[in-house]
């Protein structure tokens, strides 16, 4: 027995449509509302100063009005931004870049290699997932104080290389690949390492691009660590530059606002080059679920 496809008029599809374009509505809405932060930001690096919150109460606040790149020049005539750029891109990309190396081939050896104690290392990890960062903060700093790495590059990356929520990322994307791909490769007389770089990973483009940018914005955004074991500019990154600069004689908020700007189009940068793997791991991740 077949079914006709409902009309246009048929109360079925006009629910359907009703349903959709309520829920299209309501996306709109949520992202008109986390958009409006960084309208304003934009909107106000671009202002004069003295126009930053005087439209702080009209629609003209996501305008910007008598519009100049005014601010961005004054951030680096005030400030060493260069370098703190460069710091925080030298510390986040080692730390993505090497935690990709070293947590894909924890996760792979949870999830596909067969070796004693495989449990209770997997154990350890959520273990240490649940733990958080201010718990272990204070016996990290007297460490790397003992050794000599206070006021280095050294001491933002090395500690945030290997990452529990990225092992087991990892882990549980490579657990639900199918076991016909190992089997095929050892046919082939490919060991663990050949498969692992010659068939798992480039099938794993979405589990890579999400751990990246996970740790792109956690890296990025630290702020606790580099407070304590960086005391100088030399190897300050952006998120303690920006707060000591809004402290900075005379308060300029668009310079502020500059200042934010800069520091947040390197994370849309990432999340756009890398946003299709991204959005296939979070469905392939929902689908599994």
């Amino acid at each position: 027995m077949t079914h006709a496809t409902p009309t246009p008029h048929h109360p079925a599809h006009r629910s359907r449509t009703a349903r959709t374009a309520a829920r299209y509505l309501a996306l709109t809405a949520a992202a008109a509302l986390f958009a409006a932060p960084l309208l304003f930001m934009l909107a106000a690096s671009l202002k004069p100063d003295s126009r930053v919150l005087t439209d702080g109460d009209s629609w003209r606040a996501l305008w910007p009005t008598e519009a100049s790149l005014d601010n961005y020049t004054d951030v680096f005539t005030r400030v060493d931004f260069t370098r703190f750029l460069a710091n925080s891109l030298l510390i986040t990309f080692a730390v993505v870049a090497a935690g990709l190396v070293i947590n894909s081939l924890a996760g792979y050896a949870l999830a596909r290699l067969p070796w004693t104690g495989r449990k209770a290392a997997l154990i350890g990890v959520l273990a240490v997932m649940i733990l958080p960062f201010e718990a272990i903060a204070v016996p990290l700093f007297t460490l790397m104080t003992d050794w000599g790495w206070r006021d280095s590059y050294q001491v933002q990356i090395v500690p945030f290389i290997a990452n529990a929520l990225s092992v087991y990322l990892f882990y549980t994307f490579f657990l639900d690949l199918p076991n016909e791909l190992e089997e095929a490769a050892r046919i082939d007389g490919a060991g663990p390492w050949r498969t692992f770089l010659q068939i798992i990973v480039p099938i794993s483009k979405p589990v890579f691009a999400t751990v990246a940018i996970l740790s792109f914005l956690t890296q990025w955004g630290s702020f606790l660590w580099p407070v304590m074991v960086t005391s100088g500019e030399e190897y300050r990154p952006l998120p303690l530059a920006i707060s000591t600069f809004q402290t900075l004689p005379p308060l300029q908020w668009g310079d502020i606002m500059a200042f934010g700007v800069m520091m947040v189009t390197p994370v849309l940068v990432v999340f756009l080059i890398f946003q299709r793997w991204f959005i296939s791991s979070v469905a392939h991740s929902g689908l599994k679920g």
